[in-house]
């Protein structure tokens, strides 16, 4: 199990602190108070895992997630240096929450998709294919064994960015739910705007269709570039 903090929650509370997060979110939520979607120069952004957490602090972000593809080594970095900050801070309740996270590439109704993972934990023997800093093959590549792979190891999964894929949202979300995903990536700036900010059109369709399958809704800036607060 990761070692607690007071702002690093224990995997035991993660799935139902992380429910009360995700039914709270809506188009207002990033990138100031949430950001769920964020890479760093452990896959392929361009920021140091400990510049992207000062930013948070900066930003006053209540939660975040480093997602990157395939890989953990940012997340523990950012957790070290949080975990510094926080055993030195006069006010320990300002600072943000730090989620594991990843984003793995798997095969949904013969599509390539992306799947995140928030909340699990790193060491769980489960998502030890996800952590190689390569996409899987075979059974690990499909969804059904990612989604399967991130409930076993404690978290909760959500199909990213529904709206850039080869088959549409209307296809993808009704796949993923069936095989038992928590969540989708409904509030997502497919226009790279600066400011960011969720496109209206996508938001709408995904949000209907999430609601329509029980599902919980995320959002993040899918951050690569040298500001979380946007994408690029």
């Amino acid at each position: 199990m990761v070692t607690q903090t007071p702002l690093l929650i224990s995997e035991s509370n993660a799935t139902s602190k992380l429910r009360k997060i995700f039914a709270s979110v809506d188009a207002m939520s990033c990138p100031h108070r949430l950001n769920f979607h964020l890479h760093t120069v452990h896959s392929d952004g361009k920021m140091q895992p400990i510049d992207l957490i000062e930013q948070a602090i900066a930003l006053r972000l209540s939660d975040l997630s480093i997602t990157d593809h395939h890989a953990i080594g940012g997340y523990y970095i950012a957790k070290q240096h949080l975990d510094f900050t926080l055993s030195q801070s006069q006010n320990p309740e300002s600072l943000p929450t730090l989620w594991s996270g990843i984003e793995v590439n798997a095969s949904l109704i013969f599509t390539e998709v992306h799947i995140l993972g928030y909340g699990f934990d790193p060491e769980h023997e489960a998502m030890h294919p996800y952590l190689q800093n390569k996409t899987t093959a075979g059974l690990d590549y499909q969804a059904i064994s990612v989604i399967k792979s991130i409930h076993l190891a404690g978290g909760l999964a959500v199909l990213a960015h529904p709206a850039r894929y080869r088959r549409p949202p209307e296809d993808l979300i009704p796949a993923a739910a069936a095989l038992g995903i928590d969540g989708v990536e409904t509030y997502y700036g497919y226009d790279n705007s600066d400011p960011w900010k969720p496109s209206p059109r996508q938001t709408e369709e995904i949000r209907h269709l999430a609601e329509c399958h029980g599902l919980l809704h995320t959002c993040g800036t899918d951050s690569h570039g040298f500001k979380i607060s946007k994408r690029l």
